[in-house]
C-alpha cells in the first residue's frame, strides 16, 4: 500500500494573524506574496542602529521601517517625542512596500516588541487587522535556526485605502477624565521612571495623576515571548478590577512601549483599549497639566 499523500491544511494556509505570530508559522509563509514583513529595530540612544542592523542582516524579504522617519511625525516641542505619523503618508509608505488592504503584515524587532508593536498599533489605527508581531522577535527567529539575509527586497507597488479607527485619545480627553471611573490609565514605563526617578528622556519626572504602572516588559516571559493569554488576562484583570477593557487608555513616555500593553490585552482577549499617543513627553511639556510622583 502506498502512503497517503498529505494534503495542505487549508485552515493553516488561510490563517489570519491579528496579534502575535510564532517564528515557525512565519517561516512557513515567508514567501507568500500576500505577506509583508517589516524590520522595526531601533535604539532610542542610537537612532542609526536599526537601519544598520537591518543592512547587516534581516528576516529574508523584510522591509525596514524607522521609528523616527516612518512611524512618527515631526516634533514641535509640545506634541511629544514620537508624534503619530500622518496617516496618508504612512499608508503610502506601506503601499510602496507592497502592502494592500488584504495583506498579512508581520512586524519584528529585537527589543521585546517595543518597536514592532508601534507598527502593529498604527496599522490597526489605519483600519488594518491582519497585522501581527513576531513573538520573541529576532531572538526567537534565530533560535529556530532560521536565516538572515542582507539582500534588499524589491517591492511591488500596491494600493492601500485607509479607514481610520477611534483607537486613540488626546491630552484633553485624559485631562477631562482624570479621577473619573470612565478611564483606567495604564503607564507602560519602568517603575523608576513612573515614580519620577532616573528620568533621562524627558525634562520632567513623574506620571499623570491616577495612572497605574504596568511595565511593558511584564508582559514577557523569561525567553522574551509574550506570556500565555490566560496569564495576561489574569494580570490585567487584577489591574482593571470592575472596569472593562474599553475604559483603558494606554500611555508611556512617547506612545511607543504603551503599544506593547495594548497588544498584550488584545492577545489576552481583552479588546477595545485605546492609546494616548502623546503620552508623558507631551503631557509634561505643558506646565499647567498636573504631575504626580511616587508609587501612586
Amino acid at each position: 500500500m502506498q502512503p497517503q499523500k498529505r494534503l495542505p491544511d487549508r485552515r493553516a494556509m488561510n490563517a489570519s494573524y491579528s496579534t502575535l505570530i510564532g517564528a515557525l508559522d512565519l517561516a512557513q509563509r515567508l514567501h507568500d506574496p500576500d505577506w509583508v514583513v517589516f524590520d522595526c529595530r531601533f535604539d532610542l540612544a542610537n537612532p542609526a542602529f536599526g537601519h544598520q542592523a537591518y543592512l547587516d542582516g534581516h528576516v529574508p524579504g523584510a522591509f525596514f521601517l524607522d521609528l523616527d522617519d516612518d512611524l512618527s511625525s515631526a516634533k514641535t516641542g509640545r506634541n511629544g517625542r514620537h508624534p503619530l505619523p500622518d496617516p496618508a503618508r504612512l499608508a503610502a509608505r506601506l503601499a510602496a512596500c507592497g502592502v494592500s488592504n488584504h495583506s498579512q503584515v508581520v512586524a519584528y524587532d529585537d527589543a521585546g516588541g517595543m518597536f514592532a508593536a508601534r507598527l502593529w498599533w498604527l496599522l490597526r489605527w489605519l483600519g488594518h487587522h491582519r497585522v501581527a508581531v513576531l513573538d520573541g522577535g529576532l531572538r526567537s527567529w534565530l533560535s529556530l535556526g532560521q536565516p538572515l539575509d542582507s539582500t534588499l527586497p524589491e517591492a511591488q507597488q500596491r494600493t492601500y485605502t485607509l479607514s481610520l479607527r477611534s483607537e486613540r485619545v488626546d491630552a484633553d480627553y485624559v485631562l477631562e477624565h482624570l479621577g473619573s471611573a470612565d478611564m483606567v490609565l495604564i503607564d507602560a514605563r519602568s517603575p523608576d521612571r513612573f515614580r519620577g526617578e532616573n528620568e533621562a528622556l524627558d525634562p520632567v519626572g513623574g506620571h499623570i495623576p491616577g495612572a497605574i504602572n504596568r511595565f511593558f516588559r511584564d508582559n514577557l516571559d523569561s525567553k522574551g515571548c509574550f506570556k500565555q493569554p490566560s496569564v495576561l488576562r489574569e494580570e490585567f484583570g487584577a489591574l482593571l478590577g470592575a472596569h472593562g477593557p474599553r475604559q483603558v487608555v494606554h500611555q508611556c513616555g512617547s506612545g511607543v512601549t504603551a503599544c506593547v500593553n495594548a497588544l498584550a490585552m488584545e492577545a489576552a482577549g481583552l479588546p477595545g483599549s485605546r492609546l494616548y499617543a502623546g503620552s508623558w513627553s507631551e503631557w509634561c511639556a505643558d506646565p499647567s497639566r498636573p504631575v504626580a510622583r511616587g508609587s501612586a
